[in-house]
């Protein structure tokens, strides 16, 4: 596909990277976010007045009920469609998710891939130029600071993807871990993106590729998941990543703000497929039919990636040779094992419904779909005995079952293993099912002939 410039000026941009140095073309117009930069930025994340991103005006046109959400004003549904509705399109067409709201970086520099192994999990450099992995930034107890979508892209840098609700703390992390590596000599900077010089939009859905290869030259096919490539989309310059939060085959594209909402407005318009626009609560009943974690919820400093199922995104070789953050405790984990797990579970009755409720601080009762409770709902097995606790619940839109996510003794994380879940004072039966509760169709390429 062919390869653009790209604009990722900061609103507190000091310094430019140069071609020559970094391998990043001039007219990508990247800056540096030195220290004061870093904490200035950070200090924006943490304003108490809701920030907006590029597409607040589509949002308004189409008549989004809007909540704050990690800081920033952001849909939480469409006048056209309820979650259910919404969650449905998009498990059987495609749909548009405005995620400008997470933070988008650039790290370069000839020792990028040592200092990215620094501070997360991954092997980086088994990762061949425009592809990557989800990761996990992990502290030196073996606790998870934030997961994030990285890719090795053939410019010269590190293209990275962290949550919008962490942004500000992963900032100062990642800056002064920056500084540290500049201390001793190597050669590494971190371009921290403003949601107001690009967007990042997620269109997820099995139409996603027919709807977006109208508008592009080479063959979306070629662009397998958890790949990257520069390229133009209906005459818009953008980065198209292959990945998502939806289980379904989707993209990521990052755009210059000033495209977002006309590149919408394309893909909206799309006679090969039936696109709408989605919100903050059908995106996050897909990603718990999916089994994927929400940072706060599910994850945090305190959970360990063995406990929370994700040892796999832990390269062969930093098994082996340790060397980020946490690697003794969370190698010790690997060896021994741990007292608990993060499982899926499928339940009767009433359901445990527990999902992220900052968005809906102001609008508390917005849907009995996505209800969030500050209660915890405690797990215990069939004699009793509490044995863990609901991180993630919800009625599965897509199988018609309440489902949920939750912490649980060892001993009781089998398939299949009976337990109850205490909701509203009363125990109702649940099991132990496989992740992803939805299959996933990610896309992987085809199969070869035997």
């Amino acid at each position: 596909m062919a390869v653009n410039g790209r604009c990722l000026k900061g609103s507190l941009a000091a310094l430019r990277i140069s071609s020559a140095s970094n391998g990043i073309s001039s007219g990508e117009g990247c800056h540096l976010i030195g220290k004061r930069m870093a904490h200035a930025a950070a200090k924006e994340h943490a304003s108490h007045k809701p920030r907006s991103t590029p597409l607040l005006d589509l949002h308004v046109a189409h008549n989004a009920k809007l909540v704050e959400f990690a800081g920033w004003q952001m849909p939480m549904t469409y006048a056209d469609q309820s979650i259910t509705e919404s969650h449905l399109h998009t498990r059987k067409h495609v749909s548009i998710f405005d995620v400008s709201h997470m933070q988008q970086m650039i790290i370069s520099g000839n020792d990028r891939f040592a200092f990215w192994e620094s501070v997360c999990v991954s092997d980086v450099p088994e990762h061949v130029e425009n592809s990557g992995a989800l990761s996990l930034l992990t502290n030196e107890n073996g606790g998870i600071i934030d997961d994030t979508v990285w890719m090795n892209t053939n410019r010269g840098y590190l293209y990275v993807v962290v949550n919008a609700g962490c942004a500000a703390k992963d900032m100062d992390h990642l800056s002064a871990k920056m500084r540290e590596f500049q201390k001793k000599g190597k050669a590494v900077n971190i371009a921290f993106v403003s949601a107001q010089e690009r967007a990042l939009l997620a269109v997820q859905g099995p139409e996603m590729a027919r709807v977006l290869q109208a508008g592009l030259h080479d063959s979306l096919d070629k662009l397998l998941f958890m790949h990257t490539t520069l390229t133009t989309l209906f005459n818009f310059k953008c980065r198209i990543t292959r990945c998502g939060y939806t289980g379904e085959d989707g993209v990521e594209i990052s755009c210059l703000a000033k495209d977002a909402i006309p590149l919408c407005e394309t893909l909206l318009a799309s006679t090969n497929g039936s696109v709408k626009l989605a919100g903050l609560g059908a995106r996050d009943t897909l990603r718990l039919e999916a089994g994927l974690c929400l940072y706060g919820n599910d994850i945090d400093e305190k959970i360990s990636p063995v406990e929370a199922g994700l040892t796999w995104t832990i390269g062969k070789r930093r098994r082996a040779e340790g060397g980020f953050p946490g690697a003794p405790s969370i190698l010790e984990q690997i060896k021994k094992g741990v007292s608990k797990k993060r499982v899926g579970i499928i339940s009767s009755g009433a359901p445990a419904r527990r999902t992220c409720g900052q968005c809906l601080r102001f609008f508390p009762g917005l849907c009995t779909l996505y209800y969030h409770s500050t209660d915890d709902y405690p797990v215990s097995d069939t004699n009793g005995k509490q044995i863990g606790v609901v991180t993630s619940g919800c009625p599965s839109p897509s199988l018609g079952k309440n489902i949920s996510m939750a912490y649980v003794a060892t001993a009781h994380s089998k398939i299949g293993s009976k337990l109850h879940i205490k909701v509203r004072n009363q125990n109702v039966a649940g099991e132990v099912v496989k992740m992803p509760f939805v299959p996933s169709n990610y896309h992987h390429g085809r199969a070869k002939a035997t």
